[in-house]
């Protein structure tokens, strides 16, 4: 079969090459996959960022924002049945290791990843552990459910810490799970959500998603509109996605006292921190890293079927598998928000 790889340990380095269609071995299931995203993650991928050189084996099938139907099942597979339609949760836990048996799957000390450990989903067909299988209701398109995986970080964050109901956030970066963030903030009952982002189309589609207020942080700076937005106080909670120096700094003078620090987007190298800085401000620094499995899925879920969240303007563009670099070539161009592809 047909399928996106990373082929070369160097920026770009993904080609559609012909791989092997295995059968699901004892506790794993074959899945027809309908709908698949790409992500971050897939973007760092493309970039050859140093942590993903370190763990890769190439050639390797690259997706994990997986959407299709079981059509075979591996040995002691009982929970599942043919014809099932799944989402992938993108974190293969263990079960066993400490933070596992806390109940801290999505912190699993031995987690592995489609796309990344073992072939992914930009393919016709993938194998994975039947474990990661979220089962969807037949009346959710596969696209949507192609996104309930990121979006699981937008609401992780959204219910950390002292949650958003009542309060003002402010999310900084708006890149699909930023965006997805906006809309979960807004249907969990905050206040006043701010988003800022320097890309206009991820700015437009922040008012779209339930923004009340944009910021450009090419043009003005984000903590003292922040501030004025919120009657000179300062944001209850700042969720940051940006991932840069810049945007983490911004995002914690943006707060007010007291207030909620969310780190989503991982900075690429250490950023200094004046200790005696953050204790007159006194926030609370809470990480988020994927979702809690399977809590955020549930939550997840029942906002997109009640109609709480539209997670369709966030697929920009839907391609068949045959032109996923064109997706990269968006998305590195900041014209698309998450290409969605399809096989055939």
């Amino acid at each position: 079969m047909q399928a996106l790889c990373k082929v070369e340990p160097a920026v770009g380095g993904i080609a559609i090459r012909e791989v092997e269609q295995r059968s699901p071995g004892a506790g794993e299931i074959g899945i027809r996959v309908a709908a698949a995203g790409i992500c971050g993650t897939d973007m760092q991928i493309w970039r050859w960022a140093p942590r993903m050189a370190r763990r890769m084996q190439l050639p390797r099938v690259l997706g994990h924002e997986v959407s299709g139907e079981i059509e075979s099942l591996g040995s002691g597979v009982t929970h599942l049945k043919i014809g099932d339609r799944v989402t992938l949760e993108s974190h293969i836990y263990c079960g066993q290791c400490n933070t596992c048996r806390r109940g801290r799957a999505h912190l699993c000390e031995n987690t592995r990843y489609p796309g990344i450990d073992i072939d992914g989903g930009f393919a016709p067909h993938v194998v994975v552990p039947s474990s990661i299988a979220w089962v969807n209701p037949p009346e959710l398109p596969h696209e949507i459910a192609a996104m309930l995986e990121p979006f699981g970080i937008a609401v992780h964050a959204s219910l950390a810490g002292s949650g958003v109901s009542g309060q003002s956030v402010l999310v900084n970066g708006c890149g699909p799970i930023g965006l997805m963030n906006v809309a979960a903030a807004r249907a969990l009952g905050a206040r006043t959500v701010i988003a800022a982002d320097p890309n206009p189309l991820r700015r437009t589609t922040a008012l779209s998603m339930g923004a009340d207020h944009v910021l450009d942080p090419g043009n003005e700076d984000t903590a003292t509109r922040a501030r004025a937005l919120t009657g000179g106080l300062g944001v209850d909670v700042g969720i940051e996605y940006s991932g840069t120096e810049a945007g983490f700094r911004s995002v914690f003078d943006s707060l007010c006292k007291g207030a909620d620090f969310r780190l989503v987007g991982a900075p690429p190298e250490a950023i200094p921190v004046d200790f005696t800085w953050w204790l007159l401000k006194c926030p609370t620094m809470i990480n988020i890293h994927g979702r809690r499995i399977w809590d955020t899925w549930t939550v997840s879920t029942a906002l997109v079927l009640e109609g709480k969240v539209d997670l369709r303007p966030i697929a920009s563009h839907t391609l068949p598998l045959r032109d996923a670099a064109h997706g990269f070539d968006l998305i590195l161009r900041g014209e698309a928000l998450k290409p969605i592809l399809v096989p055939g």
